[in-house]
């Protein structure tokens, strides 16, 4: 989506150097950032915490699944939020009603209400991510024309808002569920998240008219269609919902389930349709080929590195002294420290690809360190068990080692992938290529859900050794084939 003549932002310059728009955008992300982290970094402790300490007393691994579970569903959901928006609300809106949503989602949770308002409040941040999160980046493109060369240093920009909402979310929203409440922690969220929706009201004059409406409206014949098929569908699920329950079979554990399965089945049947397609020519059906190992590497970095909500803020609680001179601080503050590593380590990265040039590795063999380094990360904590105190705690420098390692590695994949996806997707599928990426995250997840319970029940070397294990292997794997992949991308590595 780029600007056109008639909306005028990318003409302007109050911000940075940028349109006044960045500025609304900018301050939206980063409050929506602060209400997700905040919120998210609370609910493992929330759910497992006894009833008797603010919590719901869940079994642990459960709460680990559930943790896992939300975060696939936050993923697969945009599937639905950028179709919404290109259709129906256009992306103004749809980030409009998505902040809302999320907002009420936080406020549900707000209220100590039991098990009903937290997962209510949970179904709600999922609507609401569906709408805001894939959206929103739309909108920041918009403020540029096509060939605006202040684009890259938008985005960038932008960037810092995520790091700098989820730092303030997580420091702030973590100390007052854990030193506090765990309601006014999520209130925090909800109070964030408010704070964007009035600063994006009053800023949206400056985004101009492009973002504004849908760029491919339904049809009033395709409305009937759509509407019945959506009411159809929903009509579907609350039978099968009534007819579970009414069986006695309708349970947590199912909808994990569910989740889980779906977050493998999508992927397999987005590449089945566009390898299908007879719209793609040889080389871009060599390049989705080709892309597939990297998917799949992308699910195992992410299946590892999301476990950073539940395991690791569970390792942090109960394995990790949180003493600094004399000072205890909540557990939840380990959390902090990847953002702030991003914002010293992403530099460096950038730097370092510019550095070397023709000389730097192809996407396949980035992909693989990430590997390595995300493995890696794990066995760090296996060598940390080693140096337990007589309490069985480890320094907080060992889990502080584990995020750096993941932050690098995160920087290896993360934005490599975002660009070799743009780079390897076929004409008529950019933005399903787009989804399916973002569609990796969510399968990492939801194979994770099934996976965490085994921490706290197997020994502690045993779980996280297997995770390094795998992700070495699989780093081996795709180093060897790297050649290969990059012959099969055809110019898009």
């Amino acid at each position: 989506m780029t600007a056109t003549e008639s909306t005028k932002p990318a003409q302007q310059r109050g911000f940075f150097g940028h349109p006044w728009g960045l500025a609304t955008l900018f301050f939206t992300e980063m409050w929506e950032r602060f209400s997700y982290y905040g919120m998210r970094v609370l609910l493992i402790f929330f759910l497992t915490a006894a009833v008797a300490e603010g919590g719901l007393g869940m079994e642990k691994g459960l709460a680990s699944s559930i943790v896992s579970a939300y975060g696939a569903a936050i993923y697969m959901s945009a599937l639905a939020g950028g179709w919404i928006a290109d259709r129906l609300l256009g992306g103004q809106r749809s980030v409009f009603y998505g902040g809302v949503l999320i907002m009420a989602g936080h406020i549900s949770m707000a209220v100590p209400g039991g098990a009903a308002t937290i997962f209510l409040g949970l179904g709600l941040v999922i609507l609401g991510t569906s709408l805001l999160k894939p959206n929103i980046s739309t909108l920041v493109g918009g403020l540029y024309a096509e060939h605006d060369n202040r684009r890259d240093a938008g985005f960038t920009i932008f960037y810092m808002g995520v790091n700098l909402g989820s730092f303030a979310g997580i420091t702030i929203s973590g100390w007052l569920g854990q030193q506090v409440n765990y309601h006014l922690g999520f209130g925090a969220a909800a109070v964030g998240m408010a704070l964007g929706l009035v600063q994006y009201v009053l800023g949206r004059r400056n985004l101009g008219s492009a973002t504004a409406k849908a760029i491919n409206p339904l049809t009033k014949d395709e409305r009937g269609k759509v509407f019945g098929r959506m009411a159809a569908g929903l009509a579907v699920l609350v039978v099968a919902v009534v007819a579970l329950s009414a069986a006695g079979v309708m349970s947590i554990q199912l909808v994990i389930d569910g989740i889980s399965l779906l977050s493998i089945l999508l992927p397999i049947g987005y590449f089945t349709v566009i390898l299908r397609s007879p719209l793609l020519d040889d080389d871009e059906r060599s390049r989705v080929k080709g892309y597939i190992p990297l998917f799949l590497a992308s699910v195992m970095f992410f299946l590892i590195f999301e476990q950073a909500a539940n395991v690791l803020n569970l390792y942090a609680s109960e394995r990790v002294q949180n003493t600094v001179f004399g000072m205890e601080f909540p557990a939840s503050w380990f959390q902090s420290v990847n953002p702030v590593f991003i914002l010293l380590f992403a530099p460096v990265v950038a730097f370092l690809w510019v550095r070397m040039g023709d000389r730097q590795p192809t996407t396949g063999r980035k992909f693989a360190l990430a590997l390595v380094l995300v493995g890696a990360s794990f066995g760090v904590i296996v060598l940390a068990g080693i140096s337990s105190d007589e309490l069985g705690k480890v320094s907080p420098l060992w889990l502080l080692l584990v995020y750096a390692v993941q932050t690098v590695g995160e920087l290896f994949l993360s934005p490599v992938g975002l660009s070799v996806t743009s780079k390897a997707a076929p004409k008529a599928f950019v933005s399903q290529m787009m989804a399916l990426w973002f569609l990796s995250i969510a399968a990492g997840q939801g194979i994770a859900a099934q996976l965490v319970p085994l921490y706290g029940k197997i020994p502690e070397a045993v779980y996280f050794g297997m995770f390094a294990g795998a992700a070495v292997v699989l780093a081996v794997l795709l180093w060897i084939s790297a050649p290969k992949i990059r012959e099969m991308m055809r110019g898009a590595d």
